[in-house]
């Protein structure tokens, strides 16, 4: 088993909660990306994902240097498009818009990405994506031009989660998206909890300690943030304290 994977799978056995930090490379200078590196060093974050809904100005491969430089926490990518693989990560969450009824997203893009994904020599991890309705359009559903799942259908959600997890997925992402307005309802992601034995990802919209400790005990085994952080870095304490502080499950 893979090394990263492991550390989730015993992260969830003893129901200690994770979070991680997502960094898109096309609105963070270096400056910034070794400051935020540096930060989460110091606040115990257990992953940095980094990846873009569109890569403009970035650079993954500077990006991923950066954070390196400054702290020893496992990088993920969390790619947008084919063009996102690289190297110098340790892992990817390689995804399926498992919400969706775009192709493209189900396996057309993976069979373009799969020869890069294998010659970079990354861990890679698959994960069963799936958007949640948030109050406004987001740009991953604009972009990956599908509709996300209701809010008040968890039975879907459910449903989707298990057929993902039938179909060999080893993690779920339940994402609200960047700039959402409401995060993922608590009763989804417990009945998504319930449904599934894979572990859970959690992100889009979470702001607040609250919001990330509410998350985790309704089943969330992973929070992911990222517009909050790239807004006011001082969160990042509190956030990454109250989830680890979080060990119940309702």
């Amino acid at each position: 088993m893979s090394a990263i994977y492991k550390e989730i799978l015993k992260g969830k056995q003893c129901g200690r909660k994770s979070f991680a930090v997502l960094v898109d490379p096309d609105k963070t200078d270096l400056e910034e990306v070794n400051e935020l590196a540096f930060a989460a060093q110091s606040c115990g974050v257990d992953f940095i994902l980094v990846g873009s809904s569109i890569l403009t100005n970035g650079s993954m491969e500077r990006c991923i240097k950066g954070i390196k430089e400054f702290c020893s926490i496992p990088v993920l990518l969390f790619p947008g498009s084919a063009l996102q693989v690289n190297s110098h990560a340790d892992g990817i969450l390689y995804l399926s818009l498992i919400s969706g009824r775009n192709p493209d997203l189900l396996i057309g893009k993976h069979v373009i990405s799969a020869p890069l994904v294998k010659a970079a020599g990354l861990e890679v991890i698959p994960t069963g994506y799936m958007l949640i309705e948030s109050g406004n359009l987001t740009t991953v559903s604009y972009m990956s031009n599908t509709i996300p799942i209701p809010r008040g259908k968890n039975e879907i959600a459910a449903c989707t989660a298990m057929a993902g997890e039938m179909l060999g997925l080893k993690l779920i992402y339940l994402e609200a998206g960047s700039g959402a307005r409401e995060v993922v309802p608590e009763a989804m992601i417990r009945t998504v909890k319930k449904s599934v034995d894979v572990p859970i990802i959690v992100g889009g919209g979470i702001r607040t300690p609250e919001q990330a400790e509410s998350a985790c005990r309704a089943g969330a085994d992973i929070i992911v943030v990222g517009n909050a952080l790239e807004k006011d870095l001082n969160l990042m304490e509190g956030l990454s304290r109250a989830t680890h502080e979080t060990v119940s499950v309702s």
